[in-house]
């Protein structure tokens, strides 16, 4: 059946940021086809919720409650997964982020922070994963970018720039791993998750966004997880260094700050 390619039955995975929004759906798509998870977050309470989920869809889960901005902490999932289940098969680096700022408040040392956590982090966790994930066989890794690492405008030169930064570390380390693992990402748009809170609380704010958003609404965690679950899967194998970009459209980035000129 053309769906059973889908399937990672047997297969385990490691997902960070997964306590809410996309990581939580990630980890929650890959059990629900058959992975085992170790799932990482700073937050014990949601990672245990998670956890939970999983183990419904009779599945195992391993939380690991941490610094994820810490790449020693990040690197050492790799080994939880060793130890808890025998392998790497699927890395899903989520975790990342940065506040939008003016130029001329985004200071070297934030710019570098937005590396650190959006770029270094996801490098922390391969490099310590890939001679694991040999031992098997190989795998599939997911890093999750977005649209502005694509599209340009005000306030996101932070954010956007380590994006971009790791859309193309994708594409070179497809390279690097090939063929025995694939690498790929997700490029995401505005998703409905609790850091667009401010934005969904907001009736005009929102409908702004759908509006600069060709497909006009926000999109939902389980349209990323289905884009992860495609390329961590056989349904995916013949896809490596390439983003494929979930987010409605966008042309330009849909959340507007209004920064006047210099």
């Amino acid at each position: 059946m053309l769906l059973d390619s889908f399937r990672v039955d047997g297969k385990v995975a490691i997902v960070t940021g997964a306590g809410r929004g996309i990581g939580a759906g990630s980890a929650l798509a890959l059990a629900e086809q058959g992975a085992d998870v170790v799932i990482a977050a700073r937050t014990q309470s949601q990672l245990d919720e998670v956890a939970s989920q999983i183990e419904a869809f009779g599945r195992k889960a391993v939380t690991v409650s941490c610094d994820l901005s810490d790449l020693d902490q990040v690197a050492n999932l790799a080994q939880v997964a060793k130890d808890s289940f025998g392998r790497i098969d699927i890395l899903v680096n989520n975790v990342g982020g940065s506040m939008p700022l003016p130029l001329l408040d985004t200071t070297p040392k934030f710019l570098e922070d937005a590396f650190h956590f959006n770029v270094a982090t996801a490098h922390a966790l391969v490099y310590a994963a890939v001679p694991i994930m040999l031992e098997t066989g190989g795998g599939s890794i997911v890093n999750i970018s977005s649209v502005i690492g694509k599209v340009a405008g005000r306030g996101f030169l932070a954010y956007g720039t380590a994006k971009a930064a790791l859309s193309h570390y994708t594409r070179l380390a497809s390279k690097d791993l090939a063929p025995r693992i694939r690498v790929n990402a997700v490029g995401t748009g505005s998703t409905a998750t609790s850091a667009l809170d401010i934005v969904t609380s907001s009736p005009e704010l929102k409908e702004a966004m759908e509006k600069l958003t060709t497909i006009p609404r926000l999109g939902r965690v389980e349209e990323i997880a289905t884009a992860v679950v495609y390329l961590a899967s056989e349904a995916g194998s013949y896809m490596t260094g390439k983003i494929i970009e979930v987010d409605g459209g966008i042309d330009v980035p849909n959340l507007d700050f209004n920064l006047p000129d210099l």
